[in-house]
């Protein structure tokens, strides 16, 4: 049942293909339904693009592409703060929104938007600081110019976990940079992206820069628009097999790629820690957003003379937790995303008791409407569980122990993936060592949150390529040309 609030911010979203600045039906005028998890009731139809759809939104990405490159950096940046001043104006129907399409207390989601709104603030910023460089070659035989220019017209595919975030971390540098858009949000919470180009058009967002097309048909849609030639950049974040299967087609035209992929993230807690911080840290690492993030911690390393400790005062912690729609008061712990969602996990967490893994806290589904499965501990957890190498994305932490820091770092680097990682001591030492031993993008040394608009978001290995956010954001969307100027007018 949805409240009159709730009723009025669906009926106002806009459902249609956003392309060229209008508000277009999808081709056969197809659509498909969002709901919400929490209940499983439909929210709103939408229209569903079609690959004829997104070739359309690439043609007016594309007609757009050299006025904006020309705009003035000084425009660009205004444009990006009106965009961030409208947002921060109506946060409270945005948080709405991602806690009705996606299911996160609605606490979460006015973060959501301060975090996603710091991308559009901090880009408006680096717009009027692209800058190049100028000087006498080595040989002093011509003068070095460095200058940088828009990649072109993008293409981003981006996903449901954080609506708002994910497309404002993609969007902000690319039309800071000069580049034009084309975004594919995620089929399961199209509503806010979709609302926030409502938005950049509302601030004055020239038409054609940026163009949304949600689908039901993503791998039609995806496989056309990265096959035409005239696309010059894509961005996706998401599980990294679908990210191996884009950079495969992105090859083929040798295409400028950012990929933020899966995550495995071990949570090392040393005998020096300081438990109630490392208990604070690790649930924030574990349970934001419902445990569904590729920064959540996947594996928590705990040194055996503490490990029962940790694990009693978490459990105890994680076993209040109130579990619910995430509109209602009091509520940590939302939906999972789908049914199928849940069933995942649930086999992950019979697979770790089977394998001799204890079950602290949780475990299991909970009865209702809705995909809600119960914040869960499991202490114990045995090498070759399944728990150990898969992304969990849910509200269930996993905890193993360890002798030595040889020990931990091994079991740390464990795995193909390498996003972030988090670490707890009091030793100063040991933080530096484990900086430069566990080999990861990122890393929380005494804190569970890392992401910031200001710094670098991306992994190594088979976590992606690239990265998002900070002053290496922008640049991911510019290209680089040398010229060397030999002689006087």
């Amino acid at each position: 049942m949805t409240s009159t609030a709730e009723t009025t911010l669906l009926q106002g979203i806009r459902t249609d293909l956003f392309i060229g600045g209008e508000w277009q039906p999808a081709e056969g005028d197809r659509t498909f339904g969002v709901s919400d998890p929490a209940t499983g009731l439909e929210l709103r139809r939408v229209a569903d693009a079609s690959p004829a759809d997104g070739i359309r939104a690439l043609d007016a990405a594309v007609a757009a592409q050299a006025e904006w490159a020309a705009t003035a950096p000084r425009r660009r940046s205004t444009i990006l703060r009106d965009a961030f001043d409208l947002l921060v104006e109506r946060r409270a129907d945005f948080a709405l929104l991602m806690t009705l399409e996606m299911g996160k207390p609605l606490a979460e989601a006015d973060g959501e938007v301060s975090y996603g709104g710091e991308f559009l603030r901090w880009f408006s910023e680096e717009a009027v600081r692209i800058s190049g460089r100028y000087g006498l070659n080595p040989e002093g035989t011509g003068q070095t110019i460095v200058s940088h220019r828009p990649v072109g017209p993008c293409f981003f595919i981006t996903p449901w976990n954080f609506p708002l975030a994910m497309a404002t971390r993609k969007i902000a540098p690319a039309l800071a940079a000069g580049c034009t858009v084309v975004i594919k949000p995620a089929e399961l919470t199209p509503l806010t992206t979709l609302h926030l180009a409502a938005l950049f058009d509302e601030v004055g967002l020239p038409a054609g820069v940026l163009n949304v097309v949600p689908t039901s048909r993503s791998k039609d849609l995806g496989a056309s628009v990265i096959a035409d030639t005239r696309l010059r950049k894509l961005s996706f974040t998401g599980s990294t097999p679908v990210g191996v299967t884009l950079l495969k087609q992105a090859a083929d035209n040798v295409l400028r790629t950012s990929m933020e992929l899966g995550g495995n993230a071990p949570f090392v807690v040393f005998e020096d820690a300081d438990l109630d911080a490392a208990v604070e840290g690790a649930l924030l690492a574990k349970f934001r957003n419902i445990g569904q993030a590729c920064t959540a911690a996947n594996r928590f390393l705990v040194h055996e003379d503490v490990a029962a400790e940790f694990s009693r005062r978490l459990g105890d912690r994680v076993s209040e937790l109130k579990v619910g729609r995430g509109t209602e008061e009091g509520v940590r712990i939302g939906p999972l995303i789908t049914d199928s969602a849940v069933a995942n996990t649930a086999a992950l967490v019979d697979d770790a008791v089977a394998q001799g893994a204890e079950l602290v806290t949780g475990g299991s589904k909970l009865d209702g409407a809705g995909s809600f499965f119960a914040p869960t501990v499991l202490t114990g957890i045995v090498a070759g569980s399944r728990i150990l190498n898969e992304e969990i994305f849910a509200p269930v932490l996993a905890i193993s122990t360890f002798r030595t820091e040889d020990e931990a770092v091994e079991k740390a680097n464990d795995t193909p993936y390498g996003l972030v990682g988090y670490v707890f001591t009091r030793d100063l030492a040991r933080g530096h060592r484990m900086i430069d031993r566990i080999d990861t993008g990122m890393m929380g040394l005494n804190t569970g949150v890392v992401s910031n608009a200001s710094a670098p978001f991306g992994g190594v290995k088979q976590s992606g390529l690239g990265r998002e956010g900070g002053a290496e954001g922008i640049a991911e969307y510019l290209e680089t040309k040398y010229t060397l100027l030999v002689g006087q007018a």
